[in-house]
């Protein structure tokens, strides 16, 4: 199984068309549909669902999609370090317009000029933003989560509060608690989330609702269902939403986190810079 296989598998999972990724490759469509061809016959698995509007993954692609992209970052950042360019992947859960993120990238480039920084945006199932798959040297992301093999640096800690549809009936309260909220829908993260990552922003109890991946999604789902959607206040919300302060939640914590003993002298800069710069 070459690596050259594996990007054009990801290409072809994430167009979900051939054609579309072909031309994302710069390649003709028949070499790659041969390609993957091979590559289900060397698994003995299909690993697409093939229709005349395109492709759907099957549960044995699903399974690859997520190694494939572990072995190609794997592989990219063993690329870049034999090529001798210092590098920081940096794994970000949160708002990229918060004024403190761009105050730690503003410090950070300032003090390492020459390390060439990667960010990897991550999804809401995943808290350590690729941090245990080893996808990322150091997380920029919200607390808590289960902390188990990893340092994590406190940097801030921001109230929440619940998103509503303003014409919900509690939209025009000043605070809500958690008890206000009883019995209503909530907002789920995919199986196999964190547990603690879960419970945290299902306050603590056992929620039915939409699984979302993303923030957008849930905004969606309380737009089009009145389900009930959690967030740090101070964010931008769109038009006919709105945000009330739970007063009885924790606050969401703003946290730098990496591996245990990792030595990389870049992480522990990163720290130190983080910690200033959300003063």
């Amino acid at each position: 199984m070459e690596l050259r296989t594996l990007r054009y598998f990801v290409a072809v999972a994430e167009e979900r068309h051939v054609g579309r990724a072909a031309a994302r490759l710069h390649m003709s469509q028949p070499p790659l549909s041969r390609a993957i061809q091979r590559l289900e016959a060397d698994l003995g698995a299909a690993l697409f669902d093939r229709s005349p509007t395109g492709v759907t993954l099957t549960p044995a692609g699903a399974v690859l999609l997520d190694e494939a992209r572990v072995l190609l970052d794997h592989a990219e950042r063993i690329r870049e370090r034999v090529a001798g360019t210092a590098t920081l992947t940096v794994g970000i859960l949160g708002d990229s317009t918060d004024p403190h993120a761009t105050r730690l990238a503003n410090a950070y480039r300032a003090r390492h000029p020459g390390v060439g920084v990667r960010i990897r945006d991550a999804d809401l199932a995943d808290p350590t933003c690729g941090l245990r798959a080893g996808l990322v040297d150091v997380a920029l992301t919200r607390a808590p989560f289960d902390e188990t093999g990893l340092t994590v640096r406190h940097l801030r800690a921001d109230p929440v509060g619940a998103v509503l549809r303003t014409d919900d009936p509690l939209a025009g309260r000043d605070s809500l608690t958690l008890a206000d909220l009883a019995g209503r829908r909530w907002f789920q993260f995919p199986s196999g989330t964190d547990p603690v990552w879960q419970a945290y922003w299902n306050g603590g109890e056992p929620r039915e609702g939409p699984v979302v991946r993303v923030v957008q999604e849930c905004l969606q789902a309380v737009l089009w269902n009145a389900t009930v959607g959690m967030t740090p206040l101070g964010h931008d919300l769109p038009e006919n939403l709105t945000a009330v302060p739970v007063t009885d939640m924790a606050p969401s914590r703003v946290v730098a986190a990496w591996k245990d003993g990792d030595a990389n002298p870049l992480i522990r800069s990163f720290a130190r810079i983080a910690t200033a710069a959300y003063r």
